[in-house]
Order: C-alpha cells, then sequence, then structure tokens
C-alpha cells in the first residue's frame, strides 16, 4: 500500500500547476497500461468489467478507457449495470433479515436479463440496453446495442466482479478493479483511502444530491457494510488494478469541505468516526479548484 505525508503534499501544492500534471500523469498511465492490457485480450475477452466502491472513480475511469481503446482504433461500447436495476415492488429478494431492501444487495439487479444480454454480447447478438429513472424507481425504454466482431464492451457497476452476475463468463471476460489505494501520513497516523472515497461522496452528495453532510455519513455506513460483503470479497477476480488516487486532491477538497465539517461536528453525533478527515484536512495547504483540468477525474466530484 503506497503512502503520501502531508508533508510531500503542501511542498507540492507551492507550484499548483505542476503539482496538479504530476498527479494526472500517474493516474494516465496507469490507465494506458491498462488499455493496452485490454486490447491485447480484445479478442478472446471482448467483455470489460470494471468493478470499485462507492467514490471509486469507475464511470471517468470507464469513460476514458473507452476512449484510449478507440484511440487505438478498437469501437468500445460502455454499459453502466445501473441501467439494471429492477422497479422498486420487485426488490423482494433484496430484503435484509429486517425485511428492509438492501440497497447494496446484487439481487436489486435484474440478474436474468443482465446475464442474457452478456451471453448476447459475447455472440455478437443485438440486446436492448435498459434505462433507469432513479427518481420514479423504474425501467424505461432503452436503446439498441449490437457488438460488431472486434468491439469491446464496457460493463462499470460496484457488481460487476461479483460471480452471482458475471462468474459464468469468466472465459470471455476481463475484470477491473479500480479504487482508492494510497494513504495519506502525517506521523504515525494514516489516512485510510476509504475517507478518500468519502471525501468524494461528501462532495458529489452535496453537489448533486443536495444532501447534507452528516445524512451522507449516515448513508456511507450501510454503503461501506455493503462493499465488506458484495464488492471486496470478489476484488481478486480483476486482472487489472488501478488506484485511482490523484495527489493533489485532498488539498483541492480542504476549503470546499472543512466549513462543512466543522459545522458537522456540532451535529453529528457519530462525528468521531470521520473527524480524521478535518484533523488532516488542515494539515494541508490548499489548491484552487480552477486549477484541475475540466477532463479531471476529479471533476466527477467536484462538477
Amino acid at each position: 500500500m503506497r503512502c503520501i505525508s502531508v508533508e510531500e503534499l503542501c511542498a507540492a501544492a507551492r507550484e499548483p500547476e505542476e503539482f496538479i500534471s504530476e498527479g494526472e500523469k500517474l493516474y494516465a498511465d496507469s490507465l494506458a497500461a491498462a488499455a493496452e492490457m485490454i486490447y491485447n485480450n480484445r479478442e478472446a475477452k471482448p467483455i470489460v468489467l470494471i468493478s470499485g466502491p462507492s467514490g471509486s472513480g469507475k464511470t471517468t475511469s470507464a469513460t476514458r478507457l473507452a476512449r484510449l481503446l478507440e484511440q487505438r482504433g478498437c469501437k468500445a461500447h460502455t454499459i453502466s449495470m445501473d441501467n439494471y436495476f429492477l422497479p422498486m415492488h420487485m426488490n423482494e429478494h433484496a430484503r435484509d433479515k429486517d425485511g428492509k431492501i438492501d440497497f447494496e444487495s446484487p439481487y436489486r439487479l435484474d440478474i436474468p436479463l443482465f446475464k442474457e444480454h452478456i451471453d448476447k454480447l459475447v455472440k455478437g447478438e443485438q440486446i436492448d440496453i435498459p434505462s433507469f429513472d432513479f427518481a420514479a424507481q423504474e425501467r424505461r425504454e432503452g436503446m439498441p446495442l449490437l457488438r460488431e466482431k472486434g468491439d469491446l464492451v464496457i460493463l462499470e457497476g460496484i457488481h460487476a466482479l461479483n460471480p452471482l452476475l458475471t462468474g459464468s463468463f469468466d472465459e470471455y471476460t476481463q475484470g477491473v478493479y479500480v479504487s482508492v489505494r494510497t494513504r495519506i501520513q502525517s506521523g504515525d497516523e494514516l489516512l485510510h483511502p476509504s475517507k478518500i472515497r468519502l471525501m468524494r461522496r461528501l462532495m458529489r452528495d452535496k453537489l448533486y444530491r443536495g444532501r447534507s453532510l452528516s445524512e451522507t455519513f449516515e448513508f456511507f455506513k450501510s454503503v461501506e457494510r455493503g462493499e465488506d460483503m458484495y464488492i471486496m470479497p470478489y476484488k481478486h477476480r480483476a486482472d487489472i488494478d488501478i488506484d485511482t488516487f490523484i495527489e493533489y486532491e485532498a488539498p483541492v477538497y480542504r476549503d470546499i469541505l472543512l466549513p462543512e465539517l466543522e459545522k458537522a461536528a456540532g451535529e453529528y453525533e457519530d462525528y468521531e468516526s470521520y473527524a480524521d478527515i478535518e484533523r488532516f484536512l488542515k494539515k494541508l495547504a490548499p489548491v484552487d479548484k480552477e486549477f484541475v483540468p475540466q477532463h479531471s477525474l476529479i471533476r466527477e466530484f467536484i462538477g
């Protein structure tokens, strides 16, 4: 597990443009290496499965991998597995022991339809990708897709490596696991990668979903439980690992999150579980978000 110190980050923040350029290059290089491996195995394994926990940057990684593959002359279709969610009234198999719907459960997906579609994609038969309306929790009419010879299909979702959904297609699939793997260090204290992902969620939930930090903290408990049950046990099935940690991201989040964290400290009763985020951010030198390139993975979280 890679570590980077607060002191290193503060020193780099003195030259923000160079800091950002170097951070982007590390991530870009890892994507390029993954694209090369995927491209070399495209004939035997045309289906790419991208998994990772919440806030790992799956969507951006999938999009950029598709672009890199197309630059090599290989057409790549990207499908979000969120399209395969079942309508709310069909979630009986996703209930937990208390009878409540487990929103992290793979049984929230239409598993038979998903497996049928992978089979057809492998065979080069047309599928009709469903579309899911999250506001109404209903399935809508989607769009047709035909994978022609030589094309790749990238399936992105938290359950992409779960054998319940994809285990019978190992012969035709390449697995990619994306997540934050780097820790930030201050003396003897380490900030766990999950806290970097949580920072991303805090940013995105506030910007796009109107959630307070306290609401995201509470929601993240069930997210982490779902990760431990449904995602982490299967990351070993990946052929490729991508660390999506961007060295300059915490300095960018610093001045945006700190006022909100200080407010949450007086409102959220279990704040101590997340107080290390505030401690680490206070030690960092800030980087203005205006320096962040429009194509950066960080834009997925800061807008």
